[in-house]
């Protein structure tokens, strides 16, 4: 009899450490699920992967030998909006600080919320495409029936030059698309 008692505390011993550590298991994975995004997000920033645009802080150096064209395509989800470039493209030269402005129409009749998302072609070029300053930074509300303007500052970094898959580009697209925001406040950032 104390035999079969001691092997029931065993198992049941052994029942409790394997459900603890299923509950430790679903709780780092339901952890791990939530910290996939921004850590995606932050991954494909830092390598430019997906043709996704670094945030840049200060410019470096100009490369007077090598320009580039820059298109602007713009696009709009779910919003009543006009969204356009002032102008259809620019030549920069590789590392020189260019500025460019977009205009947004707001055709309802109450003021809405977008968020502007950003993107480049080719894919080799979003590691070396960098923006200073963007209203993709943040969600922008615009009042019923405004057109209200919105500047980009950016440059290509010099290093676009030295790498053998961006040698031969001469011409990249950088494309916005606007989506709903519920406000300013619930955006992120």
């Amino acid at each position: 009899m104390w035999r079969i008692m001691d092997s029931e505390r065993r198992l049941r011993t052994r029942n409790g450490v394997v459900a603890g550590g299923l509950a430790v298991l679903f709780i780092v994975m339901v952890g791990a699920a939530f910290a996939f995004v921004p850590l995606y997000h932050a991954f494909c920033e830092a390598t430019g992967f997906n043709g996704t645009v670094r945030r840049a802080f200060k410019v470096n150096a100009v490369d007077t030998h090598r320009t580039v064209v820059v298109h602007f395509d713009t696009n709009v989800r779910g919003l009543p909006w006009d969204f356009e470039p002032d102008v259809e493209s620019q030549t920069a030269e590789v590392g020189e600080a260019k500025l460019a402005f977009f205009r947004v129409t707001n055709h309802s009749s109450q003021p809405l919320t977008g968020r502007a998302v950003y993107n480049v072609a080719p894919e080799s070029v979003g590691g070396y495409f960098s923006k200073l300053q963007c209203f993709c930074f943040q969600a922008e509300t615009i009042p019923a029936g405004v057109t209200e303007q919105f500047p980009v500052v950016y440059f290509i970094d010099p290093r676009f030059g030295t790498d053998d898959d961006t040698k031969g580009v001469s011409q990249i697209t950088l494309s916005y698309t606007f989506y709903p925001a519920r406000s300013a406040a619930d955006a992120p950032a």
